[in-house]
């Protein structure tokens, strides 16, 4: 809407809360009581459950290894915990239960270069800013089909507000796009679809919030595919609509998604899948209800028999908890033919030929949970419960895999709650085995830096690692970073782009779009909010509370002429657009909006002004286009002119429109608002016989034609 040009978004906030945790841990063990004697579940099942030291098996043993992550510049991983690996591999079933190592994840503070002053001559040099920008952006680009929005995070994390249908409204799905992506345009990507859990929001998706996934996945030639929302979904198609929702999420991720990612964001059709929790079981009933959909199906910390005594009542305390949902509103009650048909465990053999893995924590104190008063018991009472849940069903399915014959890593870990930081592990722990599925490299990028690339890389040590090596792009080179990119030409030299204003230069066409290759590494605004880049024809500002926008031509040199943010009109909060049906464009800013039209020039309209404007309908309206920028007058009053009429403001008297027409021209005659007749004190408006527009000093009238004016 129109409004919004004064009014910069805001994001939701905040992670739902979790009370009576105590209550709802003895209900959900009450519930994993009786699991052990439910069907599928058998007596080597139970045994596997206590000490892995006190397990016995009659089959062969071997060992398989599995790593701590690699530490990054990003994370710390010190020593894992000290409880010895016990490996069991059963038949083709390879389980560990090697514990994860704590991984300390630390925020790097990242301060861009800002020796380089603005080049236009009209505004001071920029001070420098601690840290360049790190909030979301919303960009001018043109939809993919089936999309109706797109916001560019960075140059390679994209929002897609994808049309549904079967939900009759978009939904968002975020993509951290493969390493390659800049540097080879003619690829496609395998896409790894990553679920979230009970609790997912609706502003950004837990993998993102709670994980290094977003550094992990850098230098990895993957897109990732991150579904927003959902909470409690399971990511089904529910049988009724559930507090103000109606999931259909299977059909959304299988059937309404992909020619999206295909078609828009150069994704291929092989495909993996890993979830956490709520997640993990729908990872794998997704991959057993569409047969060769995904390669890799990863489930950590899920439910993997959902059908199992004292599950479905399991799963409903877990939903009332996670927004109030009702169980049966997505399955029918237990027992019903939902139930066994999104029951990984029963379903099992429809896995065949699909790269598995499977983890899950015991539920004792691991290395990521606060002691309790209680040896073994942590303060996370939920997450203990959740995670014995998801430890005995993840058992129960691995043992029924094993029976058929069907090949998976499963790994049982002798500690750790149902929590994001396992989850993490568990991530940066598959991923080699989720590169084999889907065919990709699993080792670290081959890359170095050169010229003058190498010398701004090493001035910039925040930019970490390189993922790609130098590449052509228009007008000169470009290298992808871990945070960040570098351009160079022989013209500009080489400066670094990141974060969103990174995001935004991606949305307007990059170096092939309107504004050409940065001029400027990133810099601060003086007045201390905002950071900046120049281009060779435009430029980018971000703030926290508007986000990052490009500013160009006309535009960008009337707010330059006005003195940029420092102005009337303060920062952009949008990418300029076209004019409906017009010929011109529109930008706008936090107390206004800037117009640009050929015959007019381009001028600003701003308050209480741009409200009216707005109320006559912009510049489709009778008004049109503006031909001058808002002017002072007497009593701290103000006007714009237009192409068909103007419109006057005062402290006293509001903001009113006066046409062009004999009523102008006799208020002319009385030397507008400086006359007897005052400002306008309402619109133009139809009488007996003709018009009227009222002033603060008297009225004109029109009658055939004839203007009267009637003083007070």
């Amino acid at each position: 809407m129109r409004t919004a040009l004064r009014n910069p978004g805001t994001r939701p906030g905040g992670k739902a809360s979790a009370p009576g945790a105590r209550g709802r841990v003895l209900r959900l063990l009450a519930a994993a009581l009786v699991l052990p004697t439910a069907a599928g579940l058998t007596t080597a099942t139970a045994t596997a459950f206590a000490s892995p030291e006190a397990s016995e098996t009659t089959t062969t043993t071997t060992t398989t290894t599995t790593t701590t992550p690699k530490a990054t510049t990003t994370a710390k991983v010190p020593a894992a915990e000290t409880l010895a690996p016990v490996t069991t591999t059963k038949d083709v079933v390879a389980t560990t239960t090697e514990a994860p190592a704590r991984t300390t994840v630390e925020q790097t503070t990242t301060v861009a270069q800002t020796t380089t002053p603005e080049a236009a001559p009209a505004a001071a040099p920029r001070a420098p800013q601690a840290a360049p920008s790190a909030a979301r952006a919303v960009a001018p680009v043109l939809a993919p089909p089936g999309v109706s929005k797109v916001e560019w995070i960075t140059d390679r994390r994209v929002a897609l507000w994808v049309d549904s249908a079967a939900m009759g409204a978009p939904f968002q799905v975020q993509v951290l796009l493969a390493k390659d992506w800049n540097s080879r345009p003619d690829a496609s990507f395998p896409a790894l679809y990553m679920l979230d859990g009970l609790r997912a929001r609706d502003d950004e998706s837990g993998w993102t919030i709670e994980t290094d996934a977003a550094n992990f996945y850098a230098d990895k030639n993957v897109n990732v595919i991150l579904p927003v929302g959902g909470e409690s979904s399971f990511y089904a198609d529910w049988l009724a609509p559930d507090n103000g929702k109606f999931y259909k999420l299977e059909t959304f991720l299988t059937k309404e998604l992909p020619p999206v990612l295909e078609n828009g964001l150069r994704t291929t059709t092989t495909r993996g899948i890993i979830g956490l929790s709520m997640g993990g079981t729908s990872a794998m009933f997704l991959t057993e209800r569409n047969p060769g959909f995904f390669k890799f199906a990863g489930s950590f910390s899920g439910y993997l028999s959902t059908t199992s005594l004292g599950m479905p009542q399991a799963l409903q305390y877990a939903m009332t908890d996670a927004g109030g949902y009702n169980v049966s509103k997505m399955w029918g009650p237990p027992g019903s033919p939902a139930w066994a048909a999104h029951d990984p465990y029963t379903n099992a053999e429809k896995l065949r030929g699909v790269s598995l893995y499977v983890s899950s924590g015991s539920g004792m104190t691991g290395p990521y949970d606060q002691p309790s008063g209680i040896p073994g018991v942590s303060t996370n009472y939920a997450g203990m419960g959740l995670e014995i849940l998801s430890r005995l069903s993840s058992q129960s399915f691995a043992t029924k895999l094993n029976k058929l014959g069907i090949p998976a890593q499963v790994n049982y870990r002798p500690s750790g709650t149902h929590s994001w930081p396992y989850w993490q592990f568990e991530m940066h722990q598959a991923w080699p085995q989720v590169a084999n599925a889907l065919g990709v490299d699993a080792s670290a990028p081959n890359c170095g830096t050169g010229g003058s690339i190498a010398a701004v890389a090493n001035a910039n040590p925040w930019l970490s690692g390189c993922v790609t090596g130098e590449y052509d792009v228009a007008g000169g080179k470009a290298q992808d970073f871990r945070n960040g990119r570098i351009f160079w030409s022989p013209g500009t030299g080489a400066h670094v782009l990141t974060g969103m204003i990174g995001g935004s230069y991606q949305a307007n066409g990059g170096p092939a779009g309107p504004l050409g290759l940065p001029t400027t590494d990133e810099n601060g605004t003086p007045d201390g909010r905002g950071r900046y880049n120049h281009f060779e024809r435009g430029s980018i500002y971000w703030t926290p509370q508007t986000g990052a926008h490009a500013v160009r031509g006309a535009i960008r040199d009337e707010w330059s002429r006005q003195g940029w943010e420092r102005g009337p009109l303060g920062y952009p909060i949008l990418d300029e657009v076209k004019a409906p049906g017009k010929d011109g464009a529109i930008q706008g800013f936090e107390i206004g909006a800037m117009y640009h039209s050929p015959p007019n020039g381009t001028h600003a309209v701003q308050g209480l002004i741009m409200k009216k404007y707005g109320e006559l309908g912009w510049e489709g309206g009778w008004l049109g286009f503006p031909r001058t920028s808002e002017v002072p007058v007497k009593d701290n009053g103000r006007f714009n002119e237009f192409e068909n009429g103007n419109i006057y403001w005062s402290p006293l008297s509001g903001a009113w429109s006066v046409r062009n027409g004999p009523i102008f021209d006799a208020w002319k005659s009385q030397n507008y608002e400086n006359g007897r007749l005052g400002f306008p004190v309402g619109d133009q408006r139809d009488i007996a016989g003709g018009i009227q527009q009222d002033f603060q000093g008297g009225n004109i009238t029109v009658r055939n034609g004839k203007a009267e004016i009637h003083n007070r």
